[in-house]
């Protein structure tokens, strides 16, 4: 498993530069000049050259990426154009708060998703199945922005049971349960598509294993329903489970760019429609490279949980 484990890292250089290449000039093509931002509607031509010296965007395109790389292998991701703050100061800051928020959501949607996605599958065509069934379709359907705003309508303005945003109340003591009644409103929304997307997965992937002839016979065996479900059932059930695990981990970033908005989420998404509005460069490409990395991490652990799911599976 170890020498794989390398092989694999050493597959995602490659990967990685070539993620970088893409997003550098994505970035750089968009609609706009960043230095309009900066300057003053009288600036003279030559305090636009002097701001885009300053900037370092007088020089070619392919020049400019080659200064960010070999910037980003000594681990300094430049500073930003809207605070000229260092971009990793500020990336480092807004890591915790969405790792908070992710780890929330998918916590959330796997306890609710998958006890109900393998009791779906026990009561085929139930009304229970139906019941899940039609959850799963409405999570999936509902859009973050939708369902946020509705639920902030809701808890927040009719019932005020719980705060419009943020991460903290206001002059408050920051303290947890401070954190939690700003967490529950974001984490629910964005833990809602997960939940609805992997109960349809759990159902089907339960439904494929029910029928196998090995459950058959351990149940003529005697053994407790509950055994047979849960220990050789689920069990063996669990490789689409964990590819779509390993799926949900990166689309989690897209969601929270929205989230984060609604909410006024301190983190990464909040930063990311912040840095686009202002045409940050460095602070985009910062996120993009994080998000890459993260995207062949979560591929890795899905493999790697493959092994430990099924022991026949095996890495040479």
């Amino acid at each position: 498993m170890f020498p794989y484990i390398i092989r694999r890292l050493i597959i995602s250089i490659p990967v990685l530069f070539g993620v970088t290449v893409f997003s550098f000039f994505i970035v750089h093509l968009a609609p706009g000049d960043p230095v309009e931002m900066y300057i003053s509607p009288d600036a003279t031509a030559a305090d636009i050259e002097l701001k885009k010296e300053a900037l370092g965007l007088n020089d070619p395109i392919f020049v400019q990426y080659w200064r960010w790389l070999q910037n980003l292998m000594q681990g300094d991701f430049g500073f930003s154009f809207a605070t000229y703050a260092p971009v990793g100061d500020m990336v480092a800051s807004r890591i915790v708060p969405t790792l908070i928020l992710m780890g929330t959501a998918l916590v959330i949607a796997y306890l609710i998703a998958i006890p109900i996605g393998v009791l779906s599958a026990i009561r085929q065509y139930s009304w229970l199945d139906y019941l899940t069934t039609s959850f799963s379709f409405m999570g999936i359907s509902i859009p973050n922005f939708f369902l946020g705003l509705g639920v902030i309508y809701i808890f927040a303005v009719q019932l005020q049971l719980l705060p419009t945003g943020g991460m903290n109340t206001l002059g408050g003591d920051g303290g947890f349960l401070d954190t939690l009644k700003h967490l529950i409103l974001p984490a629910f929304v964005l833990g809602t598509g997960i939940a609805g997307n992997m109960v349809r997965y759990v159902r089907s992937s339960m439904l494929e294993i029910l029928g196998q002839d090995y459950l058959r016979t351990a149940r003529s065996k005697g053994l407790r329903e509950f055994i047979v479900v849960n220990k050789h059932a689920f069990r063996n059930a669990l490789i689409p489970i964990i590819t779509i695990i390993g799926m949900d981990i990166p689309m989690l970033i897209g969601g929270a760019v929205v989230t984060e908005q609604i909410f006024q989420w301190p983190g990464l998404g909040q930063l990311t429609i912040q840095s686009i509005g202002s045409r940050d460069y460095p602070t985009l490409m910062a996120i993009n490279f994080i998000a890459a990395i993260t995207v062949l991490l979560s591929n890795l652990l899905a493999d790697i949980l493959y092994s430990v799911a099924d022991p026949r599976i095996k890495y040479n």
